[in-house]
């Protein structure tokens, strides 16, 4: 049996674009505010799919990231370099952000219910997501960080 490829989908940049001129007020009205990163592993880039480094601004965002029309739909807080490009994955490549976190891996089916989920270290990312796109029924997984919570990426089959 052939592995099942995924490719790691970040943010597209042109979604958040709009707020990287707006004024400290503007980003509140919107909750989100500009951070500056102190610390070279706590502030994933959801676009760029990179570690911000220290000194670095961001913004610091509520984002909906499962935007479905059942009780699995989620937001929460994401960051986005200021200066971030968005990053283009290979099918199987893992971005070096993920292979050096604790993920939780979870998986959902067409309709938006999540009907698997893992745990892993980021290196062993492949592994797990083989195992949850051997069930047929998950259509699509997300990728969050296992201690906060925080959704990072998501992954889909490749082709």
């Amino acid at each position: 049996m052939q592995p099942t490829l995924f490719q790691i989908h970040p943010l597209p940049r042109a979604t958040f674009q709009h707020l990287f001129s707006a004024n400290n007020d503007q980003l509140h009205a919107q909750h989100a505010e500009r951070v500056v990163a102190d610390s070279p592993t706590a502030f994933p880039c959801r676009v760029s799919m990179q570690d911000a480094s220290a000194g670095e601004t961001l913004l610091l965002l509520e984002y909906q990231y499962h935007a479905v029309e059942a009780p699995y739909r989620a937001s929460g807080p994401i960051f986005i370099r200021e200066n971030a490009s968005v990053a283009n994955f290979a099918p199987g490549e893992v971005p070096e952000l993920l292979r050096k976190r604790f993920l939780s891996v979870r998986g959902y089916d067409k309709a938006g219910y999540m009907r698997d989920a893992a745990v892993t270290e980021g290196h062993e990312l492949p592994a797990a997501i083989e195992r949850l796109f051997a069930n047929d029924r998950i259509a699509y997984l997300h990728l969050h960080n296992a201690m906060t919570g925080c959704y990072l990426a998501a992954a889909n089959r490749a082709g």
